[in-house]
């Protein structure tokens, strides 16, 4: 195994197929170890993700009810297709630009409390973006919520890829919490704000106030395992810029075509199939629903392909799907939605693991990218192609999405599937401080 002394510093070895190390692998917190000797009972670790999960659950929720709150911001306040791209927009422009900010901050210093106060505002936005009839003050509202949603997924995927020891799985998990989010998103608005209309908004924070409490077993699990005085030496390895580069334009397309169809498919829907708001409520809870199921199937596939595989067959399947549900008539586009939404999220939580492997010095600085920047980045699209259909149609605004997957696609023909960088963890006895501080512990 190796060790990490002036002599012999960490290195990187191959990893397996999917991109992990057969035998020790990465940890930058006292959260994981080398395979066969995690820190923690399994069933702490178990429970530390399913808490995560649960609870990137109850944040998520906030950024799918964006777009559920689009026909009735229509149909109550008049707002036309450049409109409610604006609020869309407010939601994404602050978010991607804050999330790597939050990224760099937290590869510095960990901060862990902000998971629950991040929750607690990206739920005070939306709570309150219905309770004025100002266009501005809505914006305003959407956009703190974005803010909270920025400051959580940086420091959430480092906390879960640790508590994941690694593995994809463990991170797939964590993701398809937020993928429910989503789909839960379309169901929780509709119930909340149909029966009485915008006016019942702030009945949403409820969701943040849950996520909140769910955070806090977790950082006591933090400080327990800091307190026991076990930690890993100082994470070193090169990073791989250009493949991460690549990396994020990939992620950047697949934001454009998820963004565009997240804001437009309930408007779509309704359009194509009739039968009001909840036609258009139906397709985007698809959307998001084939999401989880995508998110877990990536990293099912991954641990048997790679992830830079599966990553790049699904992109092709994605396009496929996309052309269908702007194309197929009748029904059958709630079946070309599922298969979009799958297509769309197999690399997702993948794409998240690649990008902190290719650096592994910036760990918090690539999950805010990959998940911040990169994503959110498509909100920046829609009042393109909401201006483009307020002139011409719906549909013809949303065709370009298709050749989005395509260029993820090529992409992703140019990554290489990382090695994970080595780090060594020494177990400490708790009476042995000396050995911690050497350590880092």
């Amino acid at each position: 195994m190796p060790t990490s002394t002036p002599d012999n510093p960490p290195t990187s070895t191959p990893g397996t197929p999917d991109g992990t190390p057969a035998e020790p692998h990465r940890t930058p917190d006292g959260l994981s170890g080398t395979r066969g000797r995690p820190h923690g009972t399994p069933g702490r670790r178990n429970s530390s993700i399913t808490l995560l999960s649960v609870g990137h659950a109850c944040v998520d929720v906030y950024q799918g009810a964006v777009a559920a709150l689009v026909p009735f911001f229509v149909a109550e306040r008049g707002y036309g297709y450049a409109a409610v791209s604006g609020v869309v927009l407010a939601a994404s422009l602050l978010s991607s630009v804050a999330q790597p900010l939050f990224g760099a901050i937290t590869d510095r210093r960990p901060l862990p409390w902000l998971l629950p106060v991040s929750t607690l505002v990206g739920g005070a936005g939306i709570a309150l973006s219905g309770v004025s009839g100002s266009y501005p003050l809505t914006l305003a509202f959407v956009a703190l919520s974005g803010v909270g949603v920025a400051a959580y997924h940086p420091e959430s995927a480092r906390v879960a890829r640790l508590a994941a020891r690694d593995g994809h799985r463990g991170m797939a998990w964590f993701s398809l919490g937020g993928n429910l989010g989503f789909a839960a998103a379309p169901l929780l608005v509709s119930v909340v704000v149909a029966g009485g209309g915008l006016r019942l908004t702030p009945l949403l924070v409820l969701p943040a106030l849950a996520g909140a409490a769910l955070c806090l077993p977790v950082l006591r699990e933090l400080e327990r395992r800091r307190a026991a005085g076990t930690g890993p030496a100082p994470v070193t390895g090169p990073d791989d810029r250009a493949s991460f580069v690549r990396l994020s334009l990939a992620v950047v397309c697949r934001s454009i075509v998820f963004t565009g169809l997240s804001t437009f498919l309930s408007l779509f829907a309704t359009q194509r199939a009739g039968g009001g708001t909840a036609a258009g409520t139906a397709a985007l809870v698809v959307l998001y629903a084939g999401g989880a199921v995508g998110s877990v199937l990536g990293g099912a596939l991954a641990d048997r392909w790679g992830r830079v595989a599966v990553a790049r067959w699904s992109y092709l399947v994605a396009a496929v799907a996309v052309a269908g549900v702007l194309l197929v008539p009748g029904p059958a586009l709630y079946g070309c939605v599922a298969l979009t939404s799958a297509g769309l999220y197999v690399p997702f939580s993948l794409q998240v693991t690649l990008g902190q492997d290719y650096l592994p010095s910036r760990f918090g600085t690539a999950s805010g990218i990959t998940l911040g920047l990169t994503v959110s980045i498509g909100g920046l699209a829609s009042p393109l192609i909401g201006g483009l259909a307020d002139a011409t149609s719906l549909r013809t605004a949303l065709l370009p999405l298709v050749l989005m997957p395509v260029l993820s696609w090529l992409l992703f023909r140019t990554l290489p599937e990382p090695a994970v960088p080595v780090v060594p963890v020494v177990p400490v006895a708790p009476g042995d401080r000396s050995a911690a501080a050497k350590t880092g512990g």
